[in-house]
């Protein structure tokens, strides 16, 4: 029998899962209507950001788009290995529901959190918001990051 290569990658499409986005991975590619149906803005439902995640060397970087949030309308918390951004996106309240006639954009409380790869330093993260993306910097832990050993003649 052969041996069976493995990488973490692999395991990319159950965090679907664990992180409550099953309902957004069953739609088709390109579906138009999203997960809102008939609804207007007072009919508020949760609602999570899309986001993307790199490494670097010492962190990890993770950007969300949250256009239309308020700044001080969005918090963010960290434990060593979790980064939860959740908030809440005002409804416009210069126009009525019964003027809607189409409404694609979701209003109300939101949250999506993130298991990162190894554990961070939740002390040292720091965020940014600019044009409704938030840019959050998450260090490493000191004890996660890899260290170049040198070596030494005898």
């Amino acid at each position: 029998m052969l041996p069976l290569s493995w990488t973490p990658r692999e395991m990319e499409a159950w965090r679907a899962f664990e992180e409550g986005e099953l309902p957004r991975v069953m739609l088709p590619p390109r579906w138009p209507f999203g997960l809102t149906w008939a609804r207007t803005p007072a009919s508020e439902i949760r609602w999570a950001p899309l986001v993307e995640m790199w490494e670097k060397d010492a962190e990890f970087v993770v950007r969300a788009e949250l256009p239309g949030v308020k700044k001080e309308d969005i918090e963010i918390l960290t434990t060593k290995n979790t980064l939860t951004i959740g908030g809440t996106r005002a409804a416009p309240e210069d126009v009525r529901d019964e003027e809607y006639h189409r409404c694609e954009v979701c209003y109300g409380p939101f949250s999506r959190s993130i298991t990162l790869p190894m554990d961070v330093d939740p002390d040292n993260v720091e965020a940014s918001y600019e044009n409704g993306v938030l840019e959050v910097h998450v260090p490493k832990a000191k004890e996660a990051r890899a260290t170049k050993i040198e070596i030494k003649s005898k």
